[in-house]
């Protein structure tokens, strides 16, 4: 390993070079987030005169600790959090070049774990030292806010000064955004040809970006895996959760919010963890989303119509098979569930994804996917509908996106299935992640320690780079992968042999119509 330094607009940081990549960790891209900036817009980082040292990861924001279990140790590696703070506003960079004007294409990593836990750093899978050697391209991670530090609403009860106060966590993320335009040139990358990409929240999370007028020209293309909210929390919603907070801390919404920039962050935080818990995550603590506040976002993403500010941005967009075996393995009846515990669990899917899913809509949900899997278990249906929900949901956003303007939009499936735990998880939620980085070797519990996994990461890492390079993700490794179209559906399946299908599983995606409202 061996010391590197580059210049930022901000100071000149400390990176090492290992095996031809350049990292550098934890650069602040952002100021101070506490006391009286607590759920203000970001400042700008103070300049530093010394070089600053960037070989460790920086703190993640505060958030629950009990999202990672016991069997995520076996299945994922070294997953966690290593450690937290208000203030972080950080980021990561991987390059194979330096100050070379070598242009690279940049694929900037928006982390998963909804709007209220994750960080850059939290999985091994997002290491982006391979995706950057093997590409050649320029990979950034991002801290940003989270939950209530993020995303707390309070333009309703306290005014002017707090109307951006729901959206912070997000204008984060465009603050990370502007930090790569003025310093990514000299990391080796292009700032005219930067790519935002995540998955599950980090796909919620590009899905927000491009209803934000802010955000507009700061990145050119997007990838959402597994990952979608058609429409945000509206005011009224935000409103009432930011209420409900306030009881908790006994504040008076009238008199007290100054309090609010007094109390330490263990106190804000503890307060968050003491509302009442969402059942359908592990932590339950994902209250606190982006608002669809009429200011920083002032249309839903893909709600009734794509939002006008993403018309030439290039999407990908996809999900895999049996993404809720990942939410549901933890569960003691997971493999045994009955009638009632299918029902239950189809009805309880949050309505941010779509709508809520009445008895009616359930039983028609339940008949449909019941005739295209003949001898189907009501495990098997479980997963299926909620699984199919999350396809469902990217299927709308893809029509809205490509009838909304010129770009093109290419959607994907994933059906290869993980071996770990006898194959119980299927094509489980976040599966693709490690494909996409190319990080299989050495491999791990969840993908397993056969040659498939090169095979599978070739064929993801590839593409999504070639994205990241013209808008286009078609490579030699793969069949030729034709442009998203409401008539075609046209969708790359990923398996051990890639193929294109148009509109797989239509028959029972059908089912979801009339679910939005």
């Amino acid at each position: 390993m061996t010391d590197v330094i580059v210049e930022t607009v901000y100071g000149k940081v400390c990176g090492i070079e290992q095996n031809g990549i350049y990292s550098f960790k934890g650069i602040p891209y952002g100021g101070p987030t506490g006391g009286q900036n607590r759920f203000m817009p970001p400042t700008s980082p103070e300049p530093w005169p010394k070089v600053r040292d960037a070989k460790q990861y920086g703190p993640s924001c505060w958030q629950a600790m009990d999202v990672f279990t016991k069997p995520d140790f076996d299945l994922l590696g070294a997953v966690g959090i290593n450690s937290m703070s208000e203030d972080c506003l950080v980021l990561n960079v991987w390059t194979s070049g330096l100050k070379d004007n070598g242009k690279r294409p940049v694929m900037v990593w928006l982390h998963g774990g909804g709007f209220f836990c994750g960080a850059g750093d939290d999985s091994p899978f997002y290491e982006g030292a391979s995706l950057a050697k093997t590409e050649d391209v320029v990979v950034v991670s991002v801290n940003h806010r989270l939950g209530v530090f993020g995303y707390l609403y309070l333009g309703e009860i306290a005014g002017e000064r707090y109307a951006s106060s729901g959206n912070v966590g997000m204008l984060d993320l465009v603050e990370a955004l502007k930090w790569i335009r003025d310093n990514i040139a000299n990391f080796g990358g292009d700032p005219s040809r930067v790519t935002i990409f995540g998955e599950s929240g980090g796909g919620a999370k590009v899905g927000t970006l491009l209803a934000m007028p802010d955000a507009k020209a700061l990145f050119h293309r997007a990838i959402m895996e597994s990952g979608i909210y058609l429409k945000l929390p509206t005011a009224e919603e935000a409103t009432r959760i930011a209420r409900e907070y306030l009881r908790v801390l006994q504040l008076n919404p009238k008199k007290d919010i100054e309090y609010l920039h007094k109390m330490r962050s263990d106190m804000i935080y503890d307060a968050w963890m003491a509302m009442s818990s969402m059942a359908w995550v592990p932590s339950g603590k994902g209250q606190f989303n982006p608002v669809m506040d009429g200011k920083v976002i002032p249309c839903h993403p893909f709600y009734p119509v794509a939002a006008p500010t993403a018309s030439s941005v290039p999407l990908l967009i996809g999900t895999n098979k049996d993404e809720w075996t990942f939410m549901l393995y933890r569960d003691e009846q997971f493999g045994k569930y009955d009638e009632a515990t299918m029902r239950k669990g189809i009805t309880d899917i949050p309505r941010t994804f779509l709508g809520k899913i009445s008895k009616e809509k359930a039983d028609e949900l339940i008949a449909t996917y019941g005739r295209s899997r003949p001898g189907a278990t009501p495990h098997d249906l479980l997963i299926a509908i909620t699984s199919g929900m999350l396809q469902y949901a990217s299927i709308r956003a893809a029509e809205r996106k490509v009838k909304g303007g010129t770009a093109p939009v290419y959607m994907y499936f994933l059906t290869w299935e993980s071996p770990a735990l006898n194959g119980i998880l299927k094509s489980c939620h976040i599966l693709e992640i490690p494909f996409v980085f190319n990080n299989v070797d050495p491999p791990i519990g969840l993908i397993g320690n056969s040659d498939d996994r090169f095979k599978m990461a070739a064929s993801m890492s590839k593409a999504w780079a070639a994205f990241a390079r013209s808008g286009n993700p078609n490579h030699d490794g793969i069949p030729q992968w034709p442009a998203y179209t409401p008539e075609k559906r046209a969708t790359m399946i990923f398996d051990i042999e890639c193929r294109v299908e148009n509109d797989p599983d239509g028959k029972a995606l059908k089912a979801w119509d009339g679910i939005e409202k």
